[in-house]
């Protein structure tokens, strides 16, 4: 996917309220930046924010931090943040120091539409490889929860079978999400592919 850059990304970034530039300082304690002790859910790689935005607005008892690491997405996410949203924080971070970022004080993690990463040398790049699972087990509390979604039924598969291996029991699974009528906020490539017909393959599962 090419990325348009967004020629004013730099002053959207350095004036926002929304983002935490300094986010290693708050690892085992993000409760204090948002002054509550709500469960913190997590989006790697939110795109351009429709879905953790949405989340956050409805759901003002959950606190919410999205993670992605091009500057030109992040700051179109960052400009459709409403005014006086208290709920939610984004970070300009690479997934590989997820364990840097968070010590055992997330309640949720969901994966939407990640790179799918289609070339066998490359899978262990995926978010649901065993590489990042490792890294997840260090940012949840005492449960572990994730929830992903994806048009790409290759790493829909390899993610089933990486979180079986890993002890995830699944809560619920959908092989075309919209058509199952299952309720949901969606992404923005959600929205897109669902208009094309195409399926949303989907995903919660748990390990304690």
């Amino acid at each position: 996917m090419r990325l348009r850059n967004v020629k004013n990304k730099d002053e959207i970034m350095d004036n926002s309220l929304y983002l935490i530039k300094n986010y290693f300082d708050y690892k085992g304690k993000w409760n204090k930046l948002f002054g509550n002790d709500n469960p913190i859910f997590i989006e790697i790689g939110m795109g351009k924010g429709q879905f953790i935005i949405n989340n956050a607005v409805n759901n003002p008892n959950i606190n919410y931090i999205g993670i992605e690491k091009y500057d030109s997405v992040i700051a179109k996410a960052l400009q459709k943040i409403p005014d006086n949203l208290n709920n939610l924080f984004m970070i300009r971070a690479d997934a590989l120091n997820i364990d840097q970022i968070f010590d055992k004080e997330i309640s949720k993690l969901y994966l939407n539409f990640s790179d799918p990463w289609p070339k066998k040398r490359h899978h262990l790049r995926r978010l649901s490889s065993n590489i990042f699972l490792d890294k997840y087990n260090f940012i949840f509390k005492t449960e572990k929860n994730i929830e992903m979604r994806t048009d790409n039924r290759d790493l829909f598969t390899y993610s089933l079978v990486s979180f079986s291996n890993h002890g995830y029991i699944f809560d619920q699974i959908s092989l075309d999400l919209h058509h199952d009528n299952m309720p949901s906020i969606t992404t923005e490539y959600e929205d897109k592919f669902s208009n094309l017909d195409m399926p949303i393959y989907f995903v919660n599962c748990r390990k304690k």
